[in-house]
């Protein structure tokens, strides 16, 4: 028989087996809450040591950005700081101790008309204005000097003789026309918009030239064998040569008065039209592109410079058109009482590019329309509508790509490539049977994109021209895009 000490001591040692066992199981429990304290707190420090990290060169980019502005605008009453702050020291500091400090400063998109780009831009306009003179002289009696000599009687040898000088003087016509602003703007190297106004006097005069002879023409000889017509008078084709239109008729639909307000007003917001311009190119592509062919050429930077030329890019389209289609042609119909003032249509709601380029320049499409597809289409046969829709994609391509080419002063075929090939498809892609807002939300898309591509290419192939000069001016050096090579 057991003792009963022994019973006892067995019995007090398995309630302290079960005893221990509960606070075995605490300890446990109690150890997993630490771990998970120190787990949370190991992750609230490593969530912090990111936190400081990523804020370093976040606070030190916004740090060189306000020494930047200040740089450029720079304190009243002292100079502006010579080196830029230590970020990387600022970064360090704990968030809690930081204060809003005051300064005397401007805001970043502050409108401050700098006109070093516009006088830069309008240099020598007065010898562009000289220029124009004899150009507008040779347009204003050589046509009208050339119908009257063809227009004469066929009497032996004398209309024969008359049709000749006639050629003769057309032929030195062209020349002036051609020749002479090309030779000016190369040989005392106007600035691009004093080339611009050249430009584009010479295309509009030669296209009222032509459509001049086109339509009088023939009307003079039916004149001629004695049908009954009249040849245009001299004040119906001056009165033609500054009308904002390039279809010549005798007589065109005329307003009662002039309203020298509108004139005015409209001239005014012309002008304003210039100075944005100015402002957007000096602010938005200027910064941008003035060192980009001093970096290496990569197609990420390519792409980014695409991305943001697009918004001064349609900025710049939309300026053009309001100055231009708008308010210039408005102006001068104003001043002649011209009576038909459809320039342009709402082409912002096309649904179809082919809508877009009807209705953008209604001033333009109608010559195109009349002297090319319809011309084209007499001498090809009625049933060639793609040859001839081809050919106007053409001749406005090449017009639109001397324009540019004439008035930057180099050779890139930007224009001819996005006008010509793009458009064209495009043309013939988005037809006008595709209607509803996605197809007018794709053509705003693809008008944003080559607007980028023209205003991103262009800019870098003209300081591209300038950082990297020939050494030697060769055919190929003047044709080659210099912004693919030149890397300073």
């Amino acid at each position: 028989m057991e003792p009963k000490v022994a019973r006892l001591r067995r019995g007090e040692g398995l309630r302290g087996e079960q005893e221990d066992r509960p606070s075995a199981e605490g300890n446990t429990e109690k150890d997993r809450g630490m771990d998970l304290v120190q787990w949370t707190r190991h992750m609230e420090a490593v969530k912090m040591q990111l936190l400081e990290q990523a804020q370093g060169p976040l606070m030190e980019l916004l740090d060189r950005a306000m020494w930047e502005a200040i740089q450029s605008y720079p304190l009243q009453g002292g100079p502006p700081p010579s080196v830029p702050p230590d970020s990387s020291s600022k970064a360090r500091e704990p968030s809690l101790g930081k204060r809003k400090i005051f300064i005397i400063r401007k805001s970043l998109l502050e409108l401050m008309l700098e006109f070093d780009l516009l006088i830069f831009s309008f240099g020598q306009l007065p010898l562009a204005l000289m220029t124009w003179v004899p150009m507008f002289l040779s347009t204003l009696l050589v046509p009208y000097q050339a119908l009257r000599l063809w227009a004469r009687p066929r009497a032996g040898g004398t209309w024969t003789l008359g049709v000749g000088l006639g050629c003769v003087l057309l032929a030195a016509h062209n020349a002036v026309l051609c020749v002479l602003p090309v030779h000016v703007a190369l040989m005392y190297q106007l600035p691009p918009a004093s080339r611009s106004v050249l430009v584009f006097e010479q295309v509009r005069l030669l296209m009222k030239s032509y459509s001049f002879l086109r339509e009088a023409v023939p009307g003079a000889l039916c004149a001629r064998v004695g049908d009954g017509k009249q040849a245009p008078s001299f004040s119906s084709y001056l009165y033609f040569l500054f009308c904002p239109t390039l279809i010549y008729r005798k007589t065109y639909p005329r307003t009662p008065n002039v309203r020298w307000n509108y004139v005015a007003k409209n001239f005014a917001q012309a002008l304003g039209c210039v100075l944005y311009a100015c402002f957007i190119l000096s602010r938005l592509c200027v910064p941008v592109f003035a060192n980009m062919s001093r970096e290496p050429f990569s197609t990420r930077a390519l792409v980014l410079s695409i991305m943001h030329a697009t918004l001064p890019g349609i900025f710049m389209l939309l300026l053009i058109f309001f100055a231009f289609l708008h308010c210039w042609l408005n102006a001068f119909a104003e001043m002649l009482r011209f009576g038909d003032r459809m320039f342009y249509r709402d082409w912002w709601n096309s649904t179809s590019f082919s809508n877009y380029y009807r209705t953008w320049n209604v001033v333009v499409h109608d010559w195109l329309y009349s002297y090319v597809y319809q011309d084209g289409l007499w001498l090809l046969g009625g049933r060639a509508r793609g040859a001839a829709m081809l050919g106007v994609f053409l001749v406005s391509a090449v017009v639109h790509e001397y324009i540019f080419c004439f008035v930057l002063g180099f050779f890139y075929p930007v224009m001819l490539i996005l006008f010509l090939v793009i458009g064209g498809l495009m043309n013939f892609m988005m037809h006008d049977r595709h209607t509803g807002p996605a197809w007018n939300v794709l053509m705003w898309t693809m008008l944003f994109l080559g607007q980028g591509i023209q205003v991103s290419l262009y800019c870098q192939e003209w300081y591209a021209r300038r950082h990297c000069p020939l050494p030697q001016t060769t055919f190929w050096g003047l044709v080659t895009p210099r912004s693919w090579s030149c890397h300073t």
